[in-house]
């Protein structure tokens, strides 16, 4: 690639990544995302993904793509595009940036996972997949896919997008909840998704 072809490159980035700060900005204004909203996003980014190999780019359509492959935005999905158009233009360093799980309340040492008829919970944006694909291979394990976290939850798996600002987010109100059921002597167990797809030979 010559000079010039990576310069263009590179300013066609930087363009598109610009635009798609002011697109998230746009849709996260009224604090939710909705089933045209993400159907926009979603256009615009396959659009741009023909004249991009931004990762950021990439990655945002997979997620998009896979929310909307059965043509609906559920909450949960909703709630999670949220985040992460949060993330994108309100702390654009920190796109893709792995959890400090040192100022996570993870349960130390890391305990061995077992699945079969145990619930779990997904809390925060995965890298493994969206939230379907995480319940689909917790289902696959044997496990049972919890819908909030209840003295019964026995596992919430924290997605490796969780920064260390956790208690500022929207899914910290889960972990809190995670950690006062656990305070009271519940067995439930607050794991790392690395942890998880490590345990469940999912990698």
């Amino acid at each position: 690639m010559d000079l010039f072809t990576k310069f263009n490159r590179k300013s066609i980035d930087d363009r598109q990544i610009d635009t798609l700060i002011g697109i998230s900005k746009g849709l996260v204004a009224d604090g939710k995302i909705n089933q045209l909203e993400a159907e926009f996003l979603l256009s615009w980014l396959i659009q741009a993904r023909q004249n991009t190999d931004n990762p950021v780019i990439i990655n945002l359509l997979d997620k998009v793509n896979s929310m909307l492959e059965d043509g609906v935005l559920d909450l949960d999905e909703s709630a999670e595009l949220l985040s992460i158009l949060h993330k994108i233009n309100g702390e654009p360093s920190e796109i893709g940036e792995l959890a400090k799980t040192t100022s996570l309340p993870i349960d130390r040492p890391l305990p061995s996972v077992t699945f079969e008829g145990m619930e779990f919970l997904f809390t925060g944006t995965c890298a493994y997949g969206t939230r379907k694909q995480c319940q689909a291979a917790i289902e696959s394990l044997g496990g049972v896919n919890a819908k909030g976290v209840t003295k019964k939850l026995n596992y919430l798996v924290l997605g490796t997008y969780v920064t260390d600002s956790w208690a500022h987010e929207t899914y910290g109100r889960k972990i809190e909840k995670a950690m006062q059921y656990r305070e009271e002597g519940m067995p439930l167990v607050i794991i790392t998704e690395e942890h998880w797809v490590n345990e469940g030979g999912l990698s």
